[in-house]
């Protein structure tokens, strides 16, 4: 008997309790008057029956046992639900909450009741918003280093949003972006950015006049073998037009383009002398036998006494003192000054002729050959000499007949045969050698200006 009961299993007991318990529940029904007789014969009954003492009191235990199972069980678990129905729940409820994190869903039950609080609101809108352009940047070899210049300018475009804003006692705290549908492309703004070092360093651009440092030959292509195009002598200007890169540039000269190295090349702002040097250069550059003498020569009162002063020759400072005489008659006549005083000096010797010392004629002025002294003009300064001989060479020897001179009167070109140093000596000199003796003089002059 012990055996068999020892092999059940819970569900055997459980039955076997219910069947006890609704056995006991009709005994009580039916024999709830009966006297304590009954009582104490069950209880002889049990006492006296051994063979079941040792079950009836491991079954108690076990009724016991299985009580407070069922109430643990059912603290537990709400009624009608099993173990399966409830973890299958908790993983569904966990499934709908990580979906709702992940997808970013609207909980509109919380958004009703927190609409529902004053101190807090959220609303849907749409409207339309600016959508900022984007800013590129691009290197530009031909612009000096770190330069900017804006190519293209950037342009807002539009687009419309639909998003849930959230207030704060009136105040926005954030939104939401539901939806965005753009309606305008914004235009991203363009900007080069130079990287150029040559350029930086002599602060010039593409277009922007440079100097030769030396006297160089243009090339066909940007190559040292290359064919050459042109001489350029040192201090001219050139115009900058290419930079192919930072070894060799493109220049313009004179309507002659050609290939240089860029450290031939200097600025202004580099060599802040440098245009008071291609000035005077501009000018030596045109100095020769066969210039034009009816035209100034371009210098200023400052280059004057530069060339005079100082000259070891004009031991009386003849020339030193009278400069001024040369440079205005230059302005008043239109003749080239630097001429008329290589004519002074090589007819009065540097001023050491008696002609020139007696009479202040510097050019032996009104002579013959026959009676030099006598028949030449006097003067009573050498300014004077000088300022004559300028109007008469002017009106007789440089220019064409018509041509308005000074003093609204026109050349009379009695002796005129061309505006230079051969024409001149056609008919102002009989040794035919006279003009190459003058442009000596002239030659030296100019080259006191370097």
């Amino acid at each position: 008997m012990l055996d068999n009961h020892d092999n059940r299993n819970l569900s055997d007991v459980f039955r076997e309790l219910q069947q006890a318990q609704q056995i006991q529940m009709n005994h009580s029904n039916k024999h709830r008057k009966k006297s304590c007789a009954t009582k104490n014969s069950f209880v002889s009954h049990f006492q006296t029956n051994h063979s079941y003492k040792n079950y009836d009191l491991k079954l108690s235990h076990i009724i016991v046992g299985c009580s407070i199972l069922i109430v643990g069980l059912a603290v537990l678990f709400p009624k009608n639900t099993s173990f399966t129905q409830s973890y299958a729940k908790e993983e569904t409820i966990q499934e709908i909450s990580e979906y709702e994190l992940n997808r970013h869903r609207l909980n509109m039950q919380n958004i009703i009741s927190e609409n529902a609080d004053m101190d807090k609101m959220k609303e849907q809108v749409t409207e339309e918003r600016d959508i900022e352009f984007e800013t590129k940047y691009n290197n530009n070899p031909t612009l000096p280093k770190s330069e900017e210049i804006v190519t293209q300018e950037g342009a807002i475009g539009k687009e419309n949003v639909t998003a849930i804003k959230t207030y704060e006692n009136g105040n926005f705290v954030e939104e939401i972006i539901l939806s965005k549908e753009k309606l305008v492309e914004p235009v991203s703004k363009l900007v080069d950015i130079g990287i150029s070092e040559f350029l930086a360093k002599h602060k010039v651009h593409i277009g922007d006049t440079m100097y030769f440092v030396d006297t160089v030959n243009l090339k066909e292509t940007a190559d040292a073998s290359a064919t050459d195009v042109a001489e350029i002598k040192k201090y001219l200007d050139v115009k900058l037009i290419e930079l192919p890169n930072e070894e060799w540039c493109k220049v313009s000269f004179d309507n002659i383009e050609g290939y240089v190295k860029t450290t031939n090349l200097t600025s202004s702002y580099t060599t802040p002398n440098i245009t008071e040097k291609n000035r005077i250069e501009k000018i030596l550059i045109k100095v020769n036998i066969d210039m034009e003498l009816n035209k100034a020569s371009g210098l200023t009162l400052n280059d004057y006494k530069k060339i005079f002063t100082g000259i070891p020759n004009d031991t009386n400072k003849v020339f030193e003192n009278n400069y001024t005489a040369f440079y205005n008659a230059e302005k008043k006549y239109n003749i080239n000054g630097i001429f008329l005083a290589s004519i002074a000096i090589h007819e009065s010797g540097w001023a050491s002729s008696q002609i020139a010392n007696d009479k202040h004629n510097l050019f032996g002025y009104g002579s013959y050959d026959a009676t030099p002294y006598e028949s030449s003009f006097e003067f009573t300064n050498y300014s004077e000499g000088i300022d004559t001989v300028a109007k008469s060479l002017v009106k007789y020897y440089l220019n064409p007949s018509g041509t308005k001179i000074y003093d609204n009167e026109v050349a009379a070109a009695w002796y005129y045969n061309g505006p230079t140093l051969k024409g001149v000596n056609t008919r102002y000199a009989s040794d035919e050698n006279w003009h190459s003796k003058v442009f000596k003089y002239m030659d030296t002059l100019y080259k006191r200006l370097q």
